[in-house]
């Protein structure tokens, strides 16, 4: 059960991850949370970083497809804007929308990665079909209350992981 709830990879945030690191372990998809992740949570404005990072996945064939637990307006509104779908309502870490966008993406379990700012959510949900899983640090401590309340149990996993130094690798391949 513990494996479960650990990363195949830590780093502080999104935009840390390297696409050549993607690339070498054969990923050709990316399953992506948005609040805290891609995003402040409640937040449909992004930062200039962000929309570089996503412009740059699309240069390298690289497909993505945002996956959320909130609303539909807001999710489709950010995936409207960087150009990928989204599914709303997701019910994380159920399967059935982490197999939705893989399907959409047309890709498999063993070329699809997630990424995510949450153990029981996006790692848990990942980490059950066999995906290759990313743990970012959230992007700002404001969130929903009952995430609030889960980080205090997160923090008993990730406090003793490492955050992965990928310097070795170019921002892009």
């Amino acid at each position: 059960m513990i494996r479960l709830l650990q990363p195949d990879l830590y780093v502080r945030s999104l935009c840390d991850i390297p696409l050549a690191h993607l690339k070498a372990r054969g990923i050709r998809g990316l399953i992506i949370d948005l609040d805290n992740t891609v995003t402040e949570w409640g937040r449909a404005t992004l930062d200039r970083g962000v929309r570089r990072w996503f412009a740059d996945l699309k240069e390298e064939g690289i497909r993505a497809c945002l996956v959320s637990n909130n609303r539909s307006g807001r999710v489709k509104k950010v995936a409207d804007a960087l150009g990928i779908p989204g599914i709303s309502r997701a019910g994380k870490p159920r399967r059935r929308a982490f197999r939705q966008a893989m399907a959409v993406m047309e890709t498999e379990a063993g070329s699809t990665a997630v990424i995510g700012d949450q153990v029981f959510t996006d790692i848990l949900g990942g980490n059950r079909l066999g995906l290759y899983t990313v743990l970012v640090m959230p992007i700002n401590s404001r969130e929903f209350i009952g995430t609030r309340m889960m980080r205090h149990v997160e923090r008993l996993f990730t406090r003793h992981l490492p955050v992965a130094d990928l310097s070795g690798y170019d921002k892009r391949p």
